[in-house]
C-alpha cells in the first residue's frame, strides 16, 4: 500500500488523539507497522516527540486503538 492509503488513518489520529504527524513522522509509523501495532504506536510517540514510557496508559491505548480502527482494510 502507498502512503496515501493511510491518509485517513493519520487524519483520525490527529482529530481523535491530537497527534498530527508531519510526513517524516508518518513514514516512521508506516515503517514500524510490519512489526505490529505496538511498534507503530511507539513510533507515533517518537515522531511526536512524546516519551512513550511516561505517557499515560490511557493515551497509549487511545493511540493504539485509533490506529487499529483506522488502518486500511480494518473495515472502519
Amino acid at each position: 500500500m502507498q502512503q496515501a492509503d493511510y491518509a485517513p488513518t493519520f487524519a483520525a489520529l490527529c482529530k481523535e488523539v491530537g497527534f498530527c504527524l508531519h510526513p517524516k513522522g508518518e513514514k516512521r509509523v508506516l515503517e514500524a507497522l510490519p512489526n505490529g501495532l505496538d511498534a507503530a504506536t511507539r513510533a507515533v510517540f517518537d515522531a511526536e516527540g512524546v516519551d512513550f514510557a511516561s505517557a499515560t496508559g490511557d493515551l497509549r491505548r487511545a493511540v493504539r486503538d485509533c490506529l487499529k480502527a483506522n488502518l486500511p482494510g480494518s473495515g472502519a
